[in-house]
């Protein structure tokens, strides 16, 4: 699974070496990647890059990995809905437990995100961020990651394997966003949503989970830039 990861980096770079050829982007590639606020084309191609690459893990997961599908997990059930809230609410839970150690800059990634961007490069951004992302990281950290971890683990340990299971794919999808400020909060989210995973056996209730949680913080970046 780690090569889906790595394989989605070297499309992401390959992606942004042609964004910036076509944009002729002063300094070029080197230049992009130190920037604070990118535009909003790099932000866009490093994502389809790195679901090019879970894409990918997904597949091998199914042809040669052997990893059966849920036989629901795409089914969505009214009671769904519920799941709505229960981002919301691991959104507000994440702030609430930053909130006495006055960690700053928490808003830099989905800032540096939408970067400068307005309009429609604005939706683009927020589209991919709102359903794009819960999409392809919740079909790939707990659809192949966590249940392969699960399913290995519990035949050893009986129990105590999904709980590895669950920390585990936690703390990696934490780690994959590459923010360390942000690395406590995600892992916590992570666990909330392999839970749901395991408890429902479908992906449809962690996937609105997901997207609630990072609706959130988009419409505290809206709410920011309405202030200025």
């Amino acid at each position: 699974m780690p090569c889906g990861f790595l394989l989605g980096e070297v499309v992401a770079t390959i992606l942004l070496d042609v964004g910036v050829q076509i944009d002729h982007f002063p300094g070029g590639l080197s230049a992009l990647t130190k920037l604070s606020s990118p535009p909003w084309w790099s932000n866009a191609l490093g994502l389809v890059g790195l679901w090019v690459g879970f894409g990918a893990a997904i597949g091998f997961s199914r042809t040669g990995g052997g990893l059966p599908d849920m036989a629901h997990q795409w089914t969505f059930r009214t009671s769904d809905v519920g799941f709505v809230a229960l981002g919301i609410g691991a959104q507000l839970l994440v702030d609430l437990l930053y909130l006495p150690f006055h960690v700053k800059d928490l808003n830099k990634p989905v800032n540096h995100l939408f970067g400068g961007a307005t309009g429609s490069a604005f939706v683009f951004i927020a589209i991919l961020t709102a359903i794009g992302a819960p999409i392809f990281e919740e079909w790939f950290f707990r659809g192949v990651l966590f249940r392969t971890l699960d399913i290995g683990l519990s035949e050893k340990m009986s129990r105590g394997g999904t709980v590895v299971a669950v920390v585990v794919s936690a703390c990696l999808f934490g780690l994959a966003h590459g923010e360390p400020a942000q690395f406590a909060g995600l892992a916590l989210l992570g666990v909330i949503l392999a839970l749901v995973v395991k408890r429902t056996q479908r992906l449809i209730p962690s996937i609105l989970t997901h997207a609630s949680f990072n609706a959130v913080a988009l419409a505290s970046l809206i709410a920011q830039r309405a202030n200025h």
